[in-house]
């Protein structure tokens, strides 16, 4: 899916005269409906409907057989996102140790507790030693999961929470991503106290609580994985109704994104867990037995709840509607919080639609998936804005360590939808002013920086439209 961009930006240059792109004049918002320090935004920026109201937004832009191939050129072509049920049926014990030390290697950064108290070698020699490297087998036959609860993927199989120098707690160092029920994973390892699995999902590699996987034949979970028939849950959280008896299944909570399987509720003879199932979607959900394997269950999810049956159509107005309901969650590093960070924001509005992506916002920044913009270091200002002039609701625009969507214009400016920590621009009196935003937020895009000399513009490296050749 790589695609030559020269005509792109060609195209764009020539149409650049179209928008206004002086410094002084993208700069300036001025709007005595301002609701907070977050310069430039009013309450009906904060509707999905105020970004919904100017253009035709309901064309579909890819069909599902099109998202399909989309998805398999990532597993061909891209080493950030794999289907984890292809991975190798056996490793060998250094493939294995490998492995380990990739995701759990030392880093090179000081690490501290909450408390304060600097990691030293021994606290690191304690986490490697529950990564149980001494006792890889020479070979190792891979086993075949399904996650059964959101879940943690870790650097190191420990909750321990660490922090760099900056000692902020909001980002914990070894939180690496998450995991949502109905996901399949290789498990590759075990952790000495027998707590943690290693495990390859489909975009990461990391220790998850062995309580949260469910390991059954690779076959089945293939079944569970191919079904045609299936709900996608499309709002922030859902959850299936409650179970009195049951705690496997009773209201437990399914992230925009997850993929279950339905039953038709014909099947059943009137009632299901003590409940008529018409005012239900009959799911198949994946549950863990007392021995740690794979029981199919069937749960209720109430059809007041926001999924949709199959993947939405993929359109614009699908995706502003999407980015919506994440508006004003918490921001949460790697899936931290109970919520997500800016990568697992997209990521997850993706999936509606059926579209995987790598794990990273680097990985997905630097992967040539995609209709791309790229940036040299040497690309000037007025190139940035040039490019900036010519996106599409749903692009994603990449710096150093975050990404952001595009939402639409506002009187010729570019505002951007992101789950990002913090705020920084020059106020109306050319002062520097440093806030939080901590959650998924609408904001302008040209004012913001990164730091006082540096704005978000001049650090954009590309510009990514989710598309095919």
């Amino acid at each position: 899916m790589k695609t030559s961009i020269a005509s792109l930006i060609l195209a764009a240059l020539a149409l650049s005269s179209l928008t206004a792109c002086s410094t002084q004049e993208d700069l300036t918002y001025v709007n005595k409906q301002q609701v907070s320090d977050v310069i430039g935004v009013t309450q009906a920026h904060l509707n999905a409907s105020y970004w919904q109201k100017t253009q035709d937004l309901q064309s579909v832009m890819l069909q599902q057989s099109e998202i399909s191939h989309f998805n398999q050129q990532l597993f061909d072509h891209n080493r950030y996102v794999v289907d984890p049920l292809a991975t190798a049926d056996q490793f060998t014990q250094q493939q294995i140790v490998d492995l380990i030390n990739k995701i759990s290697a030392v880093p090179k950064s000081k690490r501290f507790y909450a408390d304060g108290t600097l990691l030293e070698q021994k606290h690191f020699d304690g986490y490697l030693a529950n990564a149980n490297i001494e006792q890889v087998k020479e070979t190792y036959k891979t086993k075949w999961g399904l996650a059964v609860e959101r879940s943690v993927l870790r650097t190191f199989p420990t909750y321990d929470r660490v922090f760099n120098s900056g000692m902020d707690t909001d980002l914990d160092r070894f939180q690496e991503s998450g995991i949502f029920p109905g996901e399949a994973v290789a498990i590759i390892h075990e952790s000495a106290d027998q707590q943690w699995l290693l495990v390859r999902s489909y975009n990461y590699l990391a220790w998850v609580p062995k309580k949260a996987i469910a390991v059954g034949s690779k076959e089945e979970i293939t079944r569970f994985m191919k079904t045609e028939d299936f709900i996608v849950v499309t709002g922030d959280k859902v959850f299936t109704n409650y179970v009195p008896n049951n705690s496997n299944i009773s209201q437990l909570q399914l992230d925009m994104g997850v993929k279950l399987p339905v039953v038709n509720a014909d099947e059943l003879a009137g009632e299901l867990h003590g409940q008529n199932p018409v005012a239900s979607h009959v799911v198949k959900l994946p549950t863990r037995n007392d021995q740690g394997q794979l029981v199919f269950s069937l749960a209720l999810i109430a059809k007041s709840q926001d999924v949709h049956i199959g993947y939405l159509p993929f359109t614009k107005a699908n995706i502003i509607n999407q980015a919506f309901k994440f508006l004003g969650e918490r921001y949460g590093w790697g899936h931290d919080y109970n919520a997500r960070d800016c990568t697992g924001f997209v990521g997850e509005i993706y999936k509606t639609f059926g579209i995987l992506m790598p794990r990273n916002s680097g990985w997905q920044g630097t992967s040539d998936y995609g209709l791309n913009v790229h940036f040299s270091k040497q690309a000037t200002h007025q190139e940035k804005l040039t490019a900036l002039s010519q996106l599409q609701v749903g692009d994603l625009i990449y710096i150093p360590g975050h990404v952001a969507m595009f939402l639409g214009y506002e009187q010729g400016k570019p505002y951007i939808i992101h789950d990002v920590k913090g705020m920084s621009y020059f106020d109306d009196n050319n002062e520097y002013y440093r806030g939080t935003l901590n959650g998924v937020s609408v904001t302008p895009l040209l004012p913001l920086h990164t730091s006082k000399n540096t704005s978000y513009v001049d650090k954009i490296y590309n510009i990514k439209r989710i598309s095919i050749d």
